[in-house]
């Protein structure tokens, strides 16, 4: 069964959430606090992904992304916001998250996005070539979907994973922000190419050396990305 766990205070949004996710096939688990939520995570491993609004009351939706993060790299995150500032849909993929929904959103939206992110974090077996991608000092796993950096190993989310194997594929490649997202998100996934920014600044921190001065990810100017130099 494929577990989904709803964090949103406002009991009408939520029995709205649940509605949808269950009549398209999701077993959702309900809290209506972080505090709540926390728990649930802890006491279920079968969660998959966790929808958490930002605006709660105790502590926030940002927060809750962040300790679950701490416990678990693999779960996905999309973050629920009524807000429509950059700067808080940057915070949100920051701390963790995978996704982000404003509010208002259909029916058709929100489950498109928890389909696309329930495929990438393992929802649906992943068929490899080879187990190993080793390109020193880096060591990819595409079995365990586990990435290694001079043999230790580097916590990364699902979509962090993703966009790495798909460096690790094409060495020395220059990859469009638009290739990257249809790549990683999928082709069906209509959000903001600035996901591509973020989760590509979020990953420095986690492989480079210096992430203000990368050696592994490095910017084409005005197109995307490549792996080495």
């Amino acid at each position: 069964m494929r577990k989904v766990l709803v964090l949103e205070d406002e009991e009408n949004i939520r029995s709205f959430v649940v509605i949808n996710l269950k009549r398209a096939g999701y077993e959702t688990i309900e809290a209506g606090t972080g505090e709540e939520a926390l728990a649930l995570i802890k006491e279920d491993p079968g969660i998959k992904v966790a929808l958490l609004d930002i605006m709660l009351p105790g502590i926030d939706g940002f927060e809750v992304c962040r300790r679950i993060r701490a416990m678990d790299s693999k779960i996905g995150i999309i973050m629920l916001t009524a807000r429509t500032q950059e700067m808080d849909k940057v915070t949100g993929l920051m701390t963790g998250a995978d996704d982000y929904v404003t509010k208002p959103f259909s029916p058709a939206e929100l489950t498109a996005r928890v389909d696309a992110l329930f495929r990438r974090t393992g929802g649906e077996e992943e068929t490899a070539s080879a187990d190993e991608i080793n390109q020193p000092p880096f060591l990819l796993n595409t079995r365990n979907r586990t990435l290694e950096k001079n043999g230790q190993r580097v916590k990364l989310t699902q979509v962090e994973y993703g966009i790495v194997k798909l460096f690790m594929e094409n060495p020395g490649k220059a990859l469009s922000r638009e290739e990257i997202l249809d790549a990683v998100w999928g082709k069906d996934y209509f959000g903001e190419l600035k996901i591509v920014d973020v989760n590509i600044r979020r990953l420095r921190i986690k492989i480079e050396d210096n992430p203000t001065k990368p050696t592994y990810v490095n910017t084409v100017w005005g197109y995307g990305y490549k792996w080495g130099s």
